[in-house]
């Protein structure tokens, strides 16, 4: 079971993204907001949420769900293996 802060950062990494660039790509001042999210610190807010399916292309159910595990390996959840 993966949470929201876990499988933000999971995807961030994937993208080969830092805090700041996150940061700057979903037009947030301060990376430290995304930290304390990743780190279950915060919890975000929905705005935040659908930003960040957009920006990976992933669903809001994806991101929020526990019980549904994000599979990192794909960039497109529509995709056929």
């Amino acid at each position: 079971m993966q949470r929201f802060g876990e499988k933000l950062r999971a995807l961030r990494i994937q993208n080969r993204m830092t805090l700041k660039d996150l940061a700057i790509a979903l037009g947030h001042t301060a990376h430290g907001y995304i930290s304390e999210i990743e780190f279950g610190k915060k919890k975000p807010t929905a705005e935040f949420v659908l930003n960040v399916a957009r920006l990976f292309n992933v669903t809001t159910d994806q991101l929020l769900k526990d019980e549904l595990d994000l599979d990192i390996n794909r960039s497109d959840p529509n995709r056929e293996e």
